[in-house]
């Protein structure tokens, strides 16, 4: 399994087994066990590296060995409490173990490490007794639970590992499952990704640089912004990440969530505070608290406080964080946050903040911070987001940026609120949403009912109010319609020059689809498709994007196949999408950001495929593995082997490239069986409805063997009797004309069946026999055709886009306000011709029948 595959699996199975347990406290669980297991995997890899093999030798009565280890790792977790002599203990292995290992490692906690790794598990440890009502179930819901996780592996050379996916989308699916409250933890990881990129832009040429999120989490936020800035500075270990979180189980999970992400414990500084009540950091002496405060200022801070939380607001004024700007309403805790964020900004930082969207326009107190900051040019972006985009809240948020030294006073307002794909109950904003938001805030870009850069004087007219419809539209315009071309004909000038950027791009089509030489424009009457699609400017449109694009797989084989070992998936994609803007460019028509979607969709499919050859070598391109399915077995789901999968190369590859005889074959006999059913459906619905019951199956939906071989058997009907010796509608010919349907149905499907299984049997066989070389092809293929197929498909759509307005305009003027006059005149004159043959039982009807026809008379 690839790590999506692997995720939903124990995500299904974890889900499947917290019974009864809230979904926001089970995630506590599965989390901590998943981090012990990480953490227990790791001292024994890093032990190994120094050359203990072992294990049986850690224990806490050998000093020397628990301070070295204490020493190389931050704990010490003897051998008895490794979550590899959990799994060998089988059903030996109890709750009881658990709690003792989870003491030990409180107690073997290196001092140096206590703020990263003190009381990590507390919450894990606290919540145990909710596993079962007593110790015999406890210890089985811990046992499923370390078997489920076991195939997590603690490694991967992909920055965004197979670990660190899992763990977030235990985390999101979690969330999402959690309620109107419990998902606030989470910040969804598109919308982190979009924060990312804007913040890691700003830093790109900083070498060592601190980031804060003061109201954390589960830490992710953090780690996005710190794997898109090293991604860009070369490396995470320059990365300081500072956190603070009010509540201890999520407090808990963002130190476990950056420990597992590989960051160094002395970057870590995470706390568990109120942020609003407690500024960073803590004061090292409780006694002298004022001579040893020591503010923080780092390069950016990111976070996604609670929406419109109450705080205590009182004797506040002073407080440095707010004095220049003002105190946020006792109700509305919003601006409190964010001049918490902007006090901890260095003078270049940069600072990110998702808000609700009340805070561009409410009045009092907030109304004057707002003026505030934008007199003082701290507002440099406001990003209006899609509604419905958080766990547990469908109110319309915004992401703010902000920056502590600006020269500029306008603001760059953009409308982002309709970019966006629906996913279930959530919308979520794809990979070109997320690139065109980056890139159109990094180049201050003013882009039509999208993004608009704001003075400061217009935003001044209009007293500070940042309600982004204000000042961009992203409305879609109303349907023109012309009065004078409704009533006269012709097709308005105006309407067809709608469709400019089609005649701009294709000269000579319009003159092709329209007279334009008289008076009145109108559609010649042609096959406006065939012409489109026949027409030289369109042909030279698709040639020239396609030898735009035609380089693409040349440069997959050389960058990533010959390169695969080496290669880093993440920053090669970075490559690409500007090598796919450089050969757009001059393309008509293609939006660079429709093209980037193809290539970002793509490119999942081919860093997964990197990841695993990375990580387990070449011979992973022709591994076969079992392919498991989830079944109903005496009531319970539970995993079962159908067949084989290629662990990179699909079998459906295979076969189109290598067995497209045996394919093609069974292709055949699956039309065939497809139409021995059409057959059967028909006959089924031509039935009288006096038909013998006993022909039906039990709902009545369909033919039933055994009770049409009775039926012939009890009417006496010969066995080798024939349809024709029987009358058309008789019910004997029709038991016997589906007799013989259903026999050759199921002969068809026998045959199907096996030569389904023969197909997958050679499949498998020539998978596994093929050469390295020979997989290289195959996965050369596997990663371009969906990529070259993607862009091609967008020339495509914008041809039938042109054919469909070019009809959608020649429908809308075609008839005349007298020509439907006319149409319903005589259709009325039909009508009343027609009432004067209706008879009623009753005078009532017969004087109705006279009126309405009196009235579509005319009179």
């Amino acid at each position: 399994m690839n790590k999506q595959e692997l995720a939903s699996r124990i995500w299904k199975s974890a889900n499947r087994m917290r019974s009864k347990i809230e979904a926001n406290e089970y995630k506590d669980y599965i989390l901590g066990f998943i981090f012990y297991k990480f953490l227990s995997e790791e001292q024994v890899a890093r032990l190994r590296r120094d050359g203990l093999d072992d294990l049986t030798a850690l224990t806490e009565d050998d000093v020397e060995i628990v301070e070295y280890t204490r020493d190389l790792c931050g704990y010490f977790i003897s051998y008895e409490n490794l979550f590899g002599t959990w799994l060998a203990k089988g059903n030996d292995f109890g709750i009881d173990n658990v709690r003792d290992a989870l003491s030990a490692f409180s107690r073997n906690i290196d001092p140096a490490r206590k703020k990263v790794f003190n009381g990590i598990f507390d919450t894990l440890q606290s919540g145990l007794s909710k596993l079962g009502t007593d110790a015999r179930a406890q210890s089985k819901a811990a046992r499923d639970l370390i078997y489920l996780i076991q195939d997590i592996p603690m490694g991967g050379k992909q920055d965004y590992d197979v670990l660190g996916f899992i763990y977030e989308y235990l985390i999101s699916n979690f969330a999402a499952n959690a309620g109107k409250k419990a998902g606030e933890f989470y910040t969804p990881h598109e919308v982190s990704l979009l924060m990312s990129e804007i913040v890691a832009w700003h830093l790109r040429d900083r070498e060592n640089i601190e980031i804060y999120d003061p109201t954390s989490g589960s830490g992710s936020l953090l780690i996005n912004i710190g794997a898109a800035v090293a991604r860009r500075n070369g490396s995470k270990d320059n990365i300081k990440f500072f956190a603070q979180e009010l509540k201890q189980n999520t407090y808990n999970l963002t130190r476990m969530n950056l420990v597992m992400r590989g960051i160094l414990p002395d970057n870590i500084e995470v706390r568990n505070g109120d942020t609003l009540d407690a500024d960073w950091p803590w004061f090292e002496s409780e006694e002298n608290k004022e001579e040893t405060y020591n503010p923080l200022f780092v390069d950016a801070v990111v976070s996604n406080p609670p929406y419109s939380q109450q705080w205590e607001p009182e004797d506040k004024e002073l407080d440095p964080r707010f004095a220049n700007y003002g105190v946020a309403p006792k109700s509305k805790a919003d601006y409190a946050f964010l001049l918490h964020d902007l006090f901890h900004l260095k003078p270049d930082g940069i600072m990110t903040i998702i808000l609700p969207h009340g805070v561009l326009f409410r009045g009092g107190e907030e109304g004057k911070i707002r003026q505030n900051l934008l007199e003082r040019g701290h507002v440099q972006a406001v990003i209006g987001l899609p509604a419905n985009i958080f766990y547990g809240t469908g109110i319309p948020t915004i992401i703010m940026v902000l920056r502590k030294a600006r020269t500029e006073r306008g603001v760059l307002i953009v409308d982002a609120s309709k970019n966006f794909l629906k996913a279930g109950k959530q919308n979520v904003l794809r990979a070109s949403d997320i690139q065109r938001i980056t890139d159109t805030v990094a180049g201050c870009r003013e882009v039509d009912k999208f993004s608009r850069l704001v003075s400061l004087e217009e935003i001044r007219a209009n007293d500070y109010n940042l309600n982004i419809p204000r000042y961009v539209d992203s409305s879609e315009p109303a349907e023109p319609w012309n009065l004078h071309a409704l009533l006269f004909g012709g097709i308005p000038e105006d309407e067809l020059g709608r469709l400019s950027p089609f005649w701009e791009a294709w000269p000579g089509l319009r003159e092709k689809l329209f007279d334009v030489s008289g008076d009145a424009i109108a559609a010649w009457d042609v096959d406006v498709e065939e012409v489109v699609s026949n027409d030289d400017a369109v042909a030279a449109f698709r040639s020239s994007f396609g030898q735009a694009v035609g380089s693409f797989p040349a440069h997959i084989k050389k960058r990533l196949i010959d390169a695969r070992m080496g290669v880093n998936a993440l920053a090669e994609q970075g490559m690409f999408a500007a090598l796919l803007e450089e050969s757009l460019d001059g393309i008509p028509l293609i939006d660079y950001y429709d093209a980037f979607q193809v290539l970002d969709e793509a490119w999942d499919e081919m860093s997964q495929d990197l990841e695993i050859i990375q990580t387990e070598g070449d011979s992973a391109i022709t591994a076969v593995a079992p392919n498991m399915v989830v079944r109903k077995k005496n009531g319970k789901e539970v995993e079962v082997q159908e067949g084989f999968v290629g662990r990179i190369l699909p079998f459906e590859l295979i076969q189109r490239r290598l067995l497209s005889d045996e394919l093609g074959e069974l292709d055949d006999l699956k039309r065939r069986a497809a139409e021995a059913g059409e057959e059967l459906t028909t006959l089924f619905e031509s039935l009288p409805e006096d038909a013998p019951d006993n022909l039906f199956n039990e709902a009545k939906s369909a033919f039933a063997r055994k009770g049409v071989v009775d039926y012939l058997k009890a009417a006496g009907v010969k066995p080798r009797a024939v349809p024709e010796d029987f009358p058309e509608e008789s019910a004997e010919r029709i038991a016997l004309q589906a007799k013989a349907l259903l026999e050759s149905k199921s002969g068809l499907d026998r045959e199907v069946k096996a030569a389904s299984r023969k197909l997958e049997d050679d499949t498998k066989e020539r998978l596994e026999g093929l050469s390295v070389e020979e997989g290289l092809v195959l996965l050369h293929d596997k990663w371009s055709s969906p990529l070259m197929d993607g862009l091609a498909g967008l020339a495509e759509a914008k041809v039938a886009e042109c054919v469909a307005a070019v009809r959608a305009l020649a429908k809308k003027y075609e008839s005349t306000f007298a020509d439907v006059s006319q149409e319903i005149a005589d259709t009325e004159r039909e009508l009343s011709a027609l009432l004067g043959d209706l008879t009623g039982s009753e005078a009532a009807d017969m004087e109705a029948i006279a009126e309405l026809e009196r009235l579509l008379g005319g009179e």
